[in-house]
């Protein structure tokens, strides 16, 4: 009686646990890549020497007013943003003698820290002006020769992953023209700012990677509402999507009106909820050493380590060195792989578990009727079997 009793007390928690599974699975595919770690990029600059810490400047690194010709400075970014669980950069670039030198000075020192490199070409001039399409024709296709096959680049599906900053710029036909020589090598996110935007060049670009920096999620209530519309739209797409939060931002120094307060963090806890909630292939941290837009998460002389601290705790702690099985899949069906890879692999363990419990009912059933042939289990018999 003992053993049918424990039997039939265990059916219920078997079932609850049966019908929790498919809630698992659902959470974990919303929680993003990886069972719940989602790639975090943040956007770098390489444009510093010197004089550059002379214009616009209200903060200074921590590291001093340096140039990013310095490979001691890029190693100290990579361990700080790896202790936050950053997982690479998105360098701004575009195809000089000094970006491509910078640019290979970052990927070796990237490729002995297990480290993550991508690029966000710069595709408007100092004026805002869209560069000619041949110039950025060429340089992509320069990029896909010298650097597509480097294992140090972020890769989605096997593919390294860039961004052309400024697509709304250029018509339809000349984002075509620029991306359709390189997409069997690279991904090519555009940068539009809206729906409609990344409709229109959907079928030309593989998703989008919006540079939202300054938004004030206090008084902008359609902020976390517009980030879903945009993931939602890419994901229509099967494109893939690069969800923007930064800490802060304050362009009034380089010709803006806008500043966003920092509030000692709150105001970057708040972005980086609303982009997770966007349900991102990848987030977008803007950014690492922005100094002249104030978005910097680089320790500072006035903000210290405070924002690579908050980083790591929403982060869940020690979230470094994740990134090679996190964010470089192997080559496999367009997405979502890595968001449905969680659900996936609920299956198998439920339909285990719902024959279990089939099997469970049966041999309680069975052990039941047994016993209420041969006496066994009545009251008075006790457990022993009667004798003639």
């Amino acid at each position: 009686m003992r053993r049918t009793r424990a039997a039939l007390a265990a059916l219920p928690l078997m079932l609850g646990l049966l019908g929790s599974q498919p809630a698992q699975a659902a959470a974990a595919v919303h929680s993003g890549a990886g069972g719940g770690h989602i790639p975090l990029l943040a956007y770098y600059y390489q444009w510093f020497q010197p004089s550059s810490w002379q214009r616009a400047k209200i903060d200074y690194p921590q590291l001093g007013r340096y140039s990013s010709d310095d490979t001691g400075v890029m190693r100290a970014h990579i361990a700080w943003a790896k202790s936050a669980g950053i997982d690479g950069f998105i360098v701004s670039w575009k195809s000089t003698p000094v970006n491509n030198r910078r640019l290979r000075l970052l990927m070796s020192v990237a490729a002995t820290e297990n480290f993550k490199i991508t690029v966000i070409y710069q595709g408007l001039d100092f004026q805002r002006r869209p560069l000619p399409t041949a110039e950025v024709t060429a340089d992509f296709a320069a990029f896909a020769k010298w650097f597509a096959d480097s294992p140090v680049l972020f890769r989605l599906d096997g593919k390294p992953l860039t961004v052309f900053s400024g697509t709304w710029a250029y018509t339809h036909d000349e984002v075509a023209h620029i991306t359709r020589p390189v997409r069997s090598k690279l991904l090519v996110l555009n940068t539009e700012k809206n729906e409609r935007g990344y409709e229109r060049l959907a079928d030309v670009t593989d998703g989008d990677a919006y540079y939202w920096s300054s938004v004030n999620p206090d008084t902008n209530p359609n902020h976390a509402a517009k980030l879903d519309a945009m993931g939602q739209a890419v994901h229509t797409h099967r494109g893939y999507w690069v969800a923007p939060f930064a800490p802060g931002f304050d362009a009034r120094l380089v010709g803006g009106t806008k500043e966003v307060p920092r509030k000692n963090g709150a105001t970057l806890r708040a972005e980086y909820t609303a982009a997770v909630g966007s349900q991102p292939d990848v987030l977008g941290l803007i950014s690492w050493n922005e100094f002249s837009e104030n978005s910097y998460v680089e320790p500072s002389v006035a903000t210290g380590r405070r924002y690579l601290d908050l980083l790591r705790e929403l982060r869940g702690g020690a979230a470094a060195g994740r990134t090679a099985t996190h964010v470089s899949p192997a080559p496999g069906p367009h997405r979502h792989t890595l968001a449905r890879s969680a659900a996936e692999r609920a299956w198998p363990n439920m339909l285990r578990l719902a024959g279990f419990a089939a099997v469970l009912v049966a041999a309680v059933t069975l052990l039941a009727r047994r016993r209420a042939g041969s006496g066994i289990g009545r009251p008075g018999s006790h457990t022993e079997r009667r004798t003639p």
